[in-house]
């Protein structure tokens, strides 16, 4: 998750930076056309890698609170190929933004056009594509997890742990486990509300074909849902410092070791 959260800002922002103060793609040549297809290809790679990431946490803490006495459904040895496959699934699923996207001189200037009739034809819709996507990238993702996270609170709220347990063992297994569901439920709070917006606004925009003919409050809708959606790759690791002491310690023996090396 901190590789894609990372690699969001970096493909992302600068592209939407530079539309916002240009109006325009600044890099033209086979290098801009390259660029114009690898910057929203990375930058959807990496939400669809995040999403994924949630889902496995939530799966992961789901078996662990249900099935408290087996071993992890994630191993750690599995994690390695969970990794890869979440990217493989996220490079297989966001493949048609290599083809669709294509650098345009323009009258006005040179832009990063999104030529989907080009690319699959005719006959293809970019609106039905863009549904889909969604609704599978977004809406099933956050009803999935809204269930399983439901299922973990309420049997946290009524688990009984078998055996004689002293009282100190049992307040620190329920301060982490309640860390634990804290950021969890953060992670996904935050996810939903910097992401359903931009997806309801887009998908608004969309059928109304509102991109053609964008209204003052239509765009400016549409640029601070995005904005805040972007923003989503910056909160979440806020949210893990605030909520987990081993991602402070690990931050406090990075800062160390800068210190130390320079």
């Amino acid at each position: 998750m901190a590789s894609s959260d990372l690699l969001y800002p970096i493909f992302w922002i600068p592209w939407q930076l530079s539309y916002l103060h240009t109006n325009s793609f600044l890099i033209g040549g086979q290098l801009g056309q390259a660029l114009c297809k690898l910057l929203p290809f990375f930058g959807t790679v990496s939400f669809t890698v995040s999403i994924q990431n949630l889902i496995l946490i939530a799966v992961d803490r789901f078996g662990a609170v249900e099935f408290p006495l087996r071993s992890p459904l994630i191993r750690s040895k599995l994690c390695p190929f969970v990794i890869l496959t979440t990217w493989i699934v996220a490079v297989a699923f966001n493949w048609p933004d290599l083809f669709t996207y294509k650098l345009v001189e323009h009258p006005e200037g040179t832009f990063c056009d999104l030529e989907w009739k080009e690319a699959f034809g005719e006959s293809s819709s970019f609106a039905s594509f863009v549904l889909a996507y969604h609704i599978l990238s977004i809406y099933i993702p956050v009803l999935l997890l809204v269930i399983l996270y439901s299922i973990i609170v309420i049997k946290l709220k009524t688990q009984v742990h078998p055996g004689e347990q002293s009282a100190n063992t049992q307040q620190q297994r329920d301060r982490r486990n309640r860390n634990v569901l804290q950021m969890s439920i953060a992670i996904v709070t935050v996810f939903v509300f910097c992401w359903l917006p931009y997806s309801i606004n887009f998908l608004i925009m969309l059928y109304q074909d509102a991109f053609t003919h964008l209204s003052c409050n239509l765009w400016i809708s549409y640029e601070v849902t995005s904005y805040m959606a972007s923003a989503y790759c910056a909160i979440n690791p806020v949210i893990c410092f605030v909520f987990s002491s081993n991602y402070r310690k690990a931050l406090k023996r990075l800062i160390k070791c800068s210190f130390v090396q320079a």
